[in-house]
């Protein structure tokens, strides 16, 4: 089965830090290119950072230069680096990837969310 495990989510208070994990729980298959979204309550699900498959980053204006999405040299564990929180950045942030499972005689793609993890940023 393919899936995302998200972790890292918390409490803090408002300047603080926090990171995030997303990893690809699957033996064999690896995460090709990622996003995490966030959803406040009462607000629609929105883009926040985004890794593509050769490495480039692109991030939503609003968390730009706090914000750090990364993925480790296996390609198996995505992070953001989440810097200076402020209160506006409560949410539920959720992991989005491309997962690829390759044998020798094919190639698999799955688009796959993570269950979810709550980032509490007090004033």
């Amino acid at each position: 089965q393919v899936q995302l495990v998200e972790s890292g989510g918390g409490w803090v208070q408002s300047g603080g830090s926090l990171r995030l994990s997303c990893a690809d729980s699957r033996r064999g298959s690896s995460i090709d290119a990622a996003n995490w979204f966030r959803q406040a309550p009462g607000k629609e699900r929105e883009l926040v950072a985004t890794i593509s498959s050769g490495g480039t980053t692109s991030y939503a204006d609003f968390v730009k230069g706090r914000f750090t999405i990364s993925r480790d040299a296996h390609k198996v564990t995505v992070y953001l680096q989440m810097n200076n929180l402020k209160p506006e950045d409560t949410a539920v942030y959720y992991c989005n990837a491309r997962i690829v499972v390759a044998t020798i005689e094919r190639r698999n793609e799955y688009d796959v969310w993570g269950q979810g993890t709550q980032v509490t940023v007090a004033t």
